[in-house]
Formats: C-alpha cells, structure tokens, sequence
C-alpha cells in the first residue's frame, strides 16, 4: 500500500494539466510535450483496488493509465469510486475503458432471480471525477453484469464511447453527468440485455456517432429526462445515419429475442448538427436525426412516449420507422432542414398538441406518414412550412385522422396519396397561396 502511493504521489507532481483532443497532444500546447512519456499509475492504481476491497478514493490530481481499471465486483462486494477531495482527472492512453465494472448478475431485476452473493454486489458508485481520452480505441466507463450501477457528476471527453453498457445490467441511474466530444457514442447501450435505466439532468453533446446508441439487445425502461442533447453526429458534411437519440434494431432484423420498448423521452432539449444560423443546411451532418426509432418488421419497437420537449437543427427531426404506440405530445419543433417527422411502416403512431415552425428560417418542414397505420396528428399548429407539394403527406396508408389543426402561412396543405380511411376535419387554415385547398 505504501509503494502506491508512493508512486501515485510522484505521478501527480509531474503531470500536466492541460491534455489534448482526440488522443494527440494540442498544437496550440506544444509546450506540453508526449502525454505517453508521462508515468503510468496503472499497476499502483490496480493495487490499490485490491488493498481496499475494490473501492478507490482518488487524492487530487491527474493519473495517467494505459489498460483498463478492473473492478470485479463478486471479488471485493460493491465498489466506490470517488475523489478524497478536489479534482482528479483519469487520462486513458491505451485502448478499453479506463474504468470497467465486471459484476455477476445473471438475473432480471425481480427480486426472485437474485443468488444471495450479488446483494453484495449492490450500487456500484462513481462520483465526481473526470476521464480524458488519449488514445483511439480510449473508452469511458464499461458496465457488465451490474446491479444498481449509480454514475454521478463524471465528465467524459475526448474518449471514443462514453459509457458503454454491454451484455446485461439492472436498475442503472446516470445523472448530471457531461459526455462530451467523444468520437463515438456518448451513452450507448450495445446489444444489451438492460430493463430499469434513468439518464437525467445531463449534457450530452458532440458524441460524433450519437449522443444515447440503444442498439439491438433487449431493453426496456429507458427514461431520458431533462437532459441537454445536441450535436451528435458528424461535425462536418459527412452523410449520417446517426441521432441525438437512436433506438436502433437494424442490425437484428431476423431474430425476435432483440427488441426494445417503453420508453419516455421527456423535457429534454434535442438539437444539432446542422447549420442552424444559415440557409445551407445541407453543409452538415447531412440525414442526421434528433430523434431515430429504426424498428425492425417482425418486432416493431414499441411504446415510446416523447413528450414536452425542445427538438430543432437536424435535417430530419424525428424519424420513425417500424414502431407501435408512440405518442408525440406537446413538443416544440423548430428549423427543420428540411424535415419535421417521418412515420413510415409504423402503427398507433399518435402527434397530439405540438407546434411545427421553422421560425425564422425558410424550410420545407417536412411531415410524411407513409405505409402507416391507425395514426392520429391532431391539435397541432403549423406554421411557415415551404414545400411546394404535399407539406404534409399521407402515402399508402390506412386509417389516418387528421383533427382540429392549424396551418398558416404555408405554401401547401396536406396531400393524399393512394390511402384509405382517411379523415381530415375542423381545421383552420390561413395564408395558403391563392387559388391552394387544404387537400390536393
């Protein structure tokens, strides 16, 4: 124990304090030199895991560790990772997660499917510490098999995924914490098996291949409230697939035991990349998504609530393909480019009392429901939407009722294409150019 610290002690005195982005020493901070000469805190850092049944109380300062910090959990019980006092900084230059959780939970998150030794294993905790990236395949945090898992007032930067949930975990909280400018995903649930998880009160921003990744696995209870969402996908004009938010069950598309459902999306500010201050949007991130629901056919994602939420700058708000049940309530949407919403192949999808305006920006605004049914877009304003044909489009559909909406200003209406069973009633309708109808 005392050779640890030892040489912990002798780490902080010679590292420095300003570290570089994306795994390379800043150019404007060449007085720095190579992080990689720095000494290396791994081993004493690992000692210390073991001397104190896997908790780590970090004393101020910046640690540099080439492999992954270890925490398993059926060795040492629950663990806490924290700060003695002040500030501490973990500089992963090497490839893997600077910290990584391994528990023991085979179970769901029913009391009955618990061994007695995982009780022991209970809300893993890291609080309040920062982790900078200094190589590539450099990662944040990696959480398997853990129960309860709390993560708290951390900030990741720099790193490739933030925080990388893989193979199962139970009742997870994230909050206030700062995922930011990594070069892959912020939060990202990777073909896990993960029911019971809140994200809450954090900024998660500029993650280039998204902000919050769940891809296949089998998740369920996802909340995201009151988080700050933006810019997570390319910074430049490379095309994208990617989202603010991405529910993705594309890689799957064969197996049924991938799926996921019931989620809430509420309160959360959802915006960027695009070229929010200028006409040509298509110079960014172009077919990047706030909000992405990729379903698959043979199991739609289902139950989504997105409600009371902030969502602009992309070039598609929100696109939904292959879902069920998802409800779009009392959201606001601004500077489309060019879309607003995409429904395609989806049913019950339901878009009750939001506003649609491009605000002070000439777009399309898009809003498309395709090979849809039993939909309802209903108590709606929109406003300012410049597609010349069909600013709202119904293809191929069934079942679709169109209530007691707005439209002004707006160079087009509504526009019905090989459809059936579809009823538009009680709108108000203003501005239209003259000699336009509501429906064409």
């Amino acid at each position: 124990m005392r050779t640890a610290l030892i040489l912990i002690f002798s780490i902080l005195l010679s590292t420095p304090t300003l570290f570089s982005q994306s795994g390379k020493v800043a150019d404007q901070w060449p007085e720095i030199g190579d992080v990689s000469e720095l000494p290396d805190a791994t081993e004493a850092l690992q000692k210390e895991i073991a001397d104190n049944d896997g908790t780590l109380n970090l004393k101020p300062g910046k640690y540099r560790i080439t492999a992954p910090l270890v925490f398993e959990l059926a060795q040492s019980r629950s663990t806490i990772i924290r700060p003695a006092s002040g500030p501490v900084t973990l500089i992963m230059d090497g490839p893997g997660p600077a910290i990584r959780i391994v528990g023991s939970h085979q179970g769901t998150a029913g009391p009955s499917s618990f061994e007695p030794p995982t009780w022991n294993e209970r809300m893993p905790l890291i609080e309040g510490i920062e982790i900078v990236g200094n190589h590539p395949e450099a990662d944040g945090i990696e959480l398997m098999r853990c129960v309860e898992p709390t993560i708290s007032r951390v900030a990741i930067r720099w790193c490739r995924h933030g925080i990388h949930l893989v193979e199962r975990n139970r009742n997870v909280a994230i909050s206030d914490v700062h995922l930011y400018e990594n070069s892959g995903i912020g939060l990202f649930l990777d073909d896990v098996n993960l029911h019971q998880i809140n994200v809450s009160n954090s900024h998660i921003s500029y993650n280039r291949q998204g902000g919050i990744v769940v891809r296949d696995g089998n998740v369920r209870n996802l909340h995201i409230t009151g988080c700050d969402i933006e810019a997570n996908m390319p910074g430049d004009d490379s095309p994208t697939k990617t989202a603010n938010i991405f529910l993705d069950l594309s890689g799957s598309a064969g197996d049924k035991s991938k799926s996921i459902a019931e989620i809430a999306i509420t309160g959360c500010t959802i915006q960027h990349s695009s070229n929010y201050s200028g006409s040509k949007y298509d110079l960014l991130a172009p077919g990047g998504a706030n909000i992405r629901i990729l379903g698959k056919e043979i199991w739609p994602i289902d139950s989504v609530t997105i409600t009371g939420n902030v969502i602009s700058d992309t070039s598609l708000h929100i696109d939904i393909s292959h879902a069920t049940d998802v409800t779009l309530t009392g959201n606001t949407l601004f500077a489309p480019n060019p879309a607003f919403l995409r429904v395609v192949d989806s049913k019950r999808v339901v878009v009750n009392g939001n506003t649609f305006n491009p605000r002070q920006f000439e777009r399309d605004g898009n809003i498309l429901f395709e090979r849809s049914e039993d939909c309802i877009i209903s108590n709606c304003t929109f406003r300012a939407l410049q597609a010349e044909e069909g600013a709202i489009t119904v293809r191929d559909c069934k079942r679709i009722n169109m209530l007691g909406n707005i439209l002004t200003e707006s160079k087009s209406g509504v526009k019905i294409e090989n459809s059936d069973q579809i009823s538009i009633e009680n709108w108000i309708v203003s501005g239209l150019p003259e000699g336009r109808k509501l429906v064409e």
